[in-house]
């Protein structure tokens, strides 16, 4: 693996540690792509820091266990602003 990948990596799991955000999240701050950001946490950081590998993959888990919700969430709110739209132009 080529250093810079590996550099990569590393930089990508101590941020995923230390904020706690998305995959999405991650990749907008840094400029990769999400397909990017998803490979070197899921398949490439464990060759290269296991233990750091297994701290991210949990807050991972956690992420994929309230995605449902966190969509169900968004499609509240862009019902509610569709609504509210609707009232200002029958006034």
């Amino acid at each position: 693996m080529h250093e810079t990948i590996r550099h990569r990596c590393i930089r990508l799991g101590e941020m995923v540690i230390e904020t706690k955000k998305t995959v999405r999240a991650i990749a907008s701050t840094t400029g990769h792509s999400k397909s990017t950001v998803h490979k070197d946490l899921t398949e490439r950081l464990h060759l290269v820091d296991p233990q750091l590998a297994k701290e991210v993959k949990e807050i991972l888990a956690y992420h994929k266990s309230v995605r449902h919700l966190r969509g169900g969430e968004a499609t509240k709110r862009k019902w509610k602003s569709k609504k509210e739209d609707r009232k200002g132009r029958d006034l």
